[in-house]
């Protein structure tokens, strides 16, 4: 008899473990010699050594599924202790898995095309209207990249539009004050990573989640960089983002031109990128439009109802200054 100790060190232990550690007494009926203690992330393991060698390969092979998916379904764990391999969802759109081992995907022709533009550009500009999930697919882009040894760490930022004195008037200290600001960033990583898995990339700054202010000075080498809502951003401040970009480094630029939420005297710095950018090598533009949207489908019809109520205000505008009127639009 020897005794072996697993370290289960990469995987979510609630993933792995099952609810009500219903995955480790599986496995102890399909290794009924073997005595399995598991507490945290150590398991102990007592038996034959072929036996305990075998058990050990298999629970490694099983940690890697669970780092790849986020889940460990019972078929899956049959599957691998028979020898077989784990069924496979088509992987052709699959992007990652998120912390219910759901696939996360490009759902639409342009997602698609967002993913394809990563692959293949260093910069990559996804342009549109909101719920057409160009964020959700850049963030998952960068997780899959950190999880495929890709990248070393991922920088998320927005503009934080308000930074001055409105900004001030929420309590708590500057992290408090801006973190409402980059909340829908957190959002998006909580449903792509457990959450033990996802607080210690943020300890350890794997994973840093920042205003765009804090990215002035650095040099970001061996990471994926996502800007968003950059139509909130200014000239000076898009340049300063973009020129970043360090060795082995991917960016991301999402926003949508339809909300610029700066001073009307101010010009967004995303506009003017769009301009002074065209044809450069290696950027890649992909734009999302209203057959993108996958939130609920009532946000399609919000977008549409704008977009004419735009087109009317524009219409009269014109209308105003052919016939010499020379009014204010309403």
């Amino acid at each position: 008899m020897i005794e072996r100790i697993i370290i289960i060190d990469n995987a979510d232990p609630v993933s792995f473990y099952g609810v009500n550690n219903c995955n480790m007494h599986l496995l102890r009926n399909l290794f009924p010699k073997l005595r399995i203690a598991a507490r945290g992330s150590v398991i102990k393991v007592i038996g034959e050594e072929s036996e305990t060698a075998l058990f050990e390969k298999k629970v490694k092979e099983l940690e890697e599924y669970v780092v790849q998916h986020n889940a460990l379904p019972e078929d899956v764990i049959l599957d691998i202790v028979k020898g077989d391999a784990p069924k496979e969802i088509k992987k052709d759109s699959v992007i990652i898995y998120g912390i219910n081992g759901k696939p996360i995907q490009g759902r639409t022709p342009n997602q698609q095309r967002l993913v394809e533009a990563f692959a293949h550009n260093d910069l990559t500009f996804a342009l549109g209207p909101a719920g057409t999930g160009k964020t959700y697919v850049a963030i998952a882009l960068a997780v899959r990249a950190l999880k495929n040894r890709e990248a070393r760490k991922i920088i998320l930022s927005r503009p934080a539009v308000e930074a001055g004195e409105k900004l001030g008037f929420l309590p708590g200290d500057m992290k408090d004050k801006i973190d409402p600001y980059l909340q829908p960033l957190y959002d998006a990583l909580e449903d792509m990573i457990p959450a033990v898995k996802l607080r210690e990339y943020m300890d350890t700054k794997v994973i840093q989640i920042a205003p765009l202010a804090f990215m002035r000075g650095r040099t970001l080498n061996d990471a994926i960089i996502v800007l968003d809502e950059a139509q909130n951003t200014t000239t000076h401040q898009i340049k300063m983002f973009l020129t970043r970009l360090g060795m082995n480094a991917k960016m991301i630029v999402t926003g949508d031109v339809t909300q610029i939420d700066l001073p009307r005297t101010t010009v967004s710095g995303l506009v003017q990128a769009m301009r002074v950018l065209d044809g450069v090598p290696g950027i890649a533009r992909i734009e999302f439009g209203k057959k993108d949207i996958v939130r609920h489908p009532l946000v399609q019809r919000i977008v549409e109802a704008y977009e004419r109520d735009d087109a009317a205000r524009k219409s009269a505008a014109v209308a105003a200054s052919d016939t010499g009127d020379g009014g204010d639009e309403a």
